[in-house]
C-alpha cells in the first residue's frame, strides 16, 4: 500500500509519500514515489505516484526526457494545469499500451 499526502499550510504546501515498494518481511525495496519538476520563479510541479512501478518509472522518464530535449509539449511548456494533467495521462497511457505488448 502506498501512502501519499499533501496539505496546505500558511507557508505553502507540504507533500509526503512513503518509499516502500513491497510488503515482504525479509527483502524491503524502496523507490522514491515523489518527483519534483521545477523551473525557478515560474512553476513547481510535484507528482506523487502509486501503482505499477515499471509504468511509473517509464512515465516519469518520458516526462523528464521531453523537458531535457525541449520537446513540445512538455511539463514546462504547457500553459495550464489542465494541459499538465492531460500530458501526464497521455504519457501514462502510452506506457501502459507499450507494456501490454510484452
Amino acid at each position: 500500500m502506498t501512502y501519499c499526502v499533501a496539505t496546505m499550510i500558511d507557508a505553502g504546501i507540504v507533500f509526503a509519500s512513503d518509499s516502500r515498494t513491497n510488503a515482504g518481511v525479509d527483502n524491503i525495496s524502496t523507490y522514491r514515489k515523489m518527483k519534483i519538476f521545477e523551473r525557478a520563479g515560474e512553476r513547481a510541479l510535484v507528482i506523487i505516484n502509486s501503482g505499477n512501478l515499471a509504468i511509473t518509472q517509464a512515465t516519469i522518464n518520458m516526462l523528464e526526457q521531453a523537458i531535457k530535449r525541449d520537446t513540445d509539449p512538455n511539463l514546462m511548456s504547457v500553459k495550464s494545469m489542465y494541459e499538465i494533467a492531460e500530458l501526464i495521462v497521455q504519457r501514462y497511457e502510452k506506457c501502459v499500451i507499450a507494456m501490454d505488448h510484452f
